[in-house]
């Protein structure tokens, strides 16, 4: 593949993600790497931001930053928006649109700094050509990121994803709280699962878990399905590098040996499960049981239980018995697993019965998390002498 000059990559991932983006990237041969509060920032050349497009479960978008510049009130931001040479980056006849984030007191609202954004871009184009493109703030070719922090710094960038990363393709039938496919891969590179053993969800809901787990025992890019990716609309795209590097991503997969279980008690929800996994590719690698969890038989087999049951959010929704059951189920069904569970409901994890040995912070979309790990001792080694890590 042709050697290119490195620019400056922004990975966006959420928060208790950074270290998991991490290691991803350091997987894509990428070194130096600094890391922020829900984002990850590092050097790449036109190769690296393609396969990050393509291989990262942990990020929701990348941005490249394409200026960054102090500004002095709003009619500054618009003239130096507007010496940026757009006509170089896209074309008239493409639509665009700006996602903005605003400390800055020179703004009373975020909207105001993407309004003058937008029109230095279509007046730059204006004076140029005698015409403007179009915004489109739902599907637009280009999408542009406008940062501007309290020191009046403002950093503009290039969105090289469009759709957020997380938005997989196969995930058309949604349960009635479904995890992000970000999330849901972030939380099984968390658990140290090694792709050597099972992998069970006790409450499979829409089969997100469980479609993630499969794509990382198979070693399957999460995004190979995608057919567009924000950084196609540029006039800088190389089709023929990205094709390579796609070609190239195909023949990394790998056969997994050991199996990969969903149970939930719901048809309603399973039928979205079996529906999600066909439109994955992955009906082959995932068993589907429609039970109770606690009328489950673990497999003699040890593995990696990760899970995200109901958080007792909803209306009339109790979830104390649930998690007491499921603590007493680990205890008499799953010696010798790691069990791992996601919840908002502190009050409710209490009731699981047993000391966790990891608790880290997590947020599934607004909702505060703990996500919890419960080893799993035969014998006479006690659970409740383990002392909790707090990350």
């Amino acid at each position: 593949m042709k050697s290119e000059n490195k620019f400056k990559i922004i990975a966006k991932t959420s928060y208790g993600l950074e270290e998991v983006l991490v290691e991803e990237l350091k997987q894509l041969g990428v070194k130096e790497i600094e890391v922020a509060t829900r984002a990850v920032i590092f050097e790449g050349t036109k190769e690296t931001l393609y396969k990050a497009n393509l291989w990262l479960r942990s990020a929701n978008r990348l941005l490249v930053p394409i200026r960054t510049f102090r500004i002095k009130d709003a009619e500054d931001l618009y003239s130096k928006i507007k010496n940026i040479a757009w006509e170089d980056i896209f074309n008239i006849d493409q639509t665009f649109a700006i996602d903005s984030t605003v400390f800055s007191e020179i703004f009373n609202h975020t909207k105001f700094a993407a309004f003058k954004t937008k029109d230095a871009i279509a007046d730059r184009f204006r004076g140029k050509f005698d015409k403007r493109p179009d915004v489109d703030t739902d599907q637009p070719h280009i999408r542009i990121n406008l940062h501007i922090n309290k020191e009046n710094e403002c950093t503009v960038s290039l969105d090289s994803s469009g759709d957020p990363l997380f938005k997989r393709g196969y995930r058309d039938s949604r349960s009635l709280a479904p995890i992000k496919e970000d999330l849901a891969a972030g939380m099984i590179l968390l658990s140290g699962w090694d792709k050597n053993s099972n992998f069970i969800d006790l409450f499979c809901g829409s089969g997100t878990l469980l479609i993630e787990a499969a794509m990382i025992a198979c070693n399957i890019p999460p995004n190979i399905n995608r057919a567009v990716f924000g950084f196609m609309n540029w006039k800088s795209f190389d089709e023929p590098l990205f094709d390579e590097v796609v070609d190239l991503a195909l023949d990394e997969e790998i056969d997994f040996k050991f199996k990969i279980i969903g149970i939930d008690n719901d048809a309603r929800v399973m039928g979205m499960s079996r529906a999600n996994i066909e439109a994955a590719g992955l009906t082959d690698k995932i068993e589907l049981h429609k039970k109770d969890f606690n009328d489950f038989e673990a497999p003699q087999l040890k593995g990696v239980i990760v899970c995200n049951p109901p958080y007792g959010e909803r209306i009339g929704e109790n979830v104390d018995d649930l998690y007491t059951a499921f603590g007493d189920n680990l205890k008499t069904r799953y010696d010798g697993w790691n069990a791992w569970m996601i919840s908002s409901n502190m009050g409710a994890l209490k009731k699981v019965g047993l000391r966790p040995s990891r608790k880290i912070k997590l947020f599934n979309g607004s909702l505060e998390c703990r996500f919890m790990k419960y080893e799993m001792y035969k014998g006479t080694k006690k659970i409740h002498k383990l002392q909790p890590q707090n990350d």
